[in-house]
């Protein structure tokens, strides 16, 4: 069984190994946190990916959450595509925009097969974070990015599931936020296949998307 994403610096007795996980408050860092091996059933040498491959995983099965039209999206709406689901909210500084624009440009990297490359991004902050506020945000960076915005109890059902970690941080008078900044891969079967870091570069992204499109 894989282990939960965790804070770096977390007391609850859960080991420290998981998903890359990327903190930001007022400026950005990123820590990486390994998998343990035997955790995830990976030989880190035999694996065809960049990123972290998955088998089996015990997370990531279930997506119930409106969009930005008000529809309840499922992972079986994005069937026949590569999906990379992303946590993350609108006024991010730098990681969110960054991973936005790294999955614009795998989208341009895998030319035609772009087509069947899809982003899901989950808002982590639907206090300030509107639908109509959030389409027009993705919008700019590609028309085909679907948003996700529930609510609270929602988003923190949806983040439970996907082992996700995120809080509030207050920044005098008014708060950012602390999230996990890892993008989960689909593949074209509803498969949960990848983690991939925020500092895999969309070269490596792409080919890892290219080898799941083929399967």
């Amino acid at each position: 069984m894989m282990p939960p994403l965790i804070e770096d610096g977390d007391t609850s007795g859960a080991p420290m190994n998981g998903i890359p996980l990327l903190r930001h408050a007022c400026h950005t860092f990123l820590v990486i946190l390994a998998f343990a091996l035997s955790a995830c059933n990976r030989a880190e040498s035999s694996s065809p990916f960049h990123a972290t491959e998955l088998h089996d995983p015990t997370f990531g099965r279930e997506l119930r959450l409106p969009d930005t039209q008000g529809r309840l999206r499922t992972l079986d709406d994005f069937r026949g595509a590569v999906v990379g689901v992303y946590f993350g909210f609108l006024q991010c500084p730098d990681v969110c925009p960054t991973a936005l624009s790294r999955a614009v440009e795998v989208k341009r990297l895998l030319g035609e097969e772009g087509n069947r490359f899809r982003i899901v991004f989950i808002t982590v902050d639907p206090e300030r974070d509107t639908p109509e506020v959030v389409r027009a945000y993705l919008a700019a960076f590609d028309p085909s990015f679907v948003g996700l915005v529930g609510n609270p109890e929602e988003v923190a059902r949806t983040a439970k599931e996907f082992r996700v970690y995120y809080r509030k941080v207050p920044t005098g008078s008014s708060y950012t936020m602390d999230h996990t900044a890892t993008t989960f891969v689909y593949n074209a079967h509803g498969k949960l296949r990848l983690a991939v870091p925020h500092s895999l570069s969309a070269e490596d992204f792409a080919a890892d998307v290219r080898r799941i499109l083929a399967e």
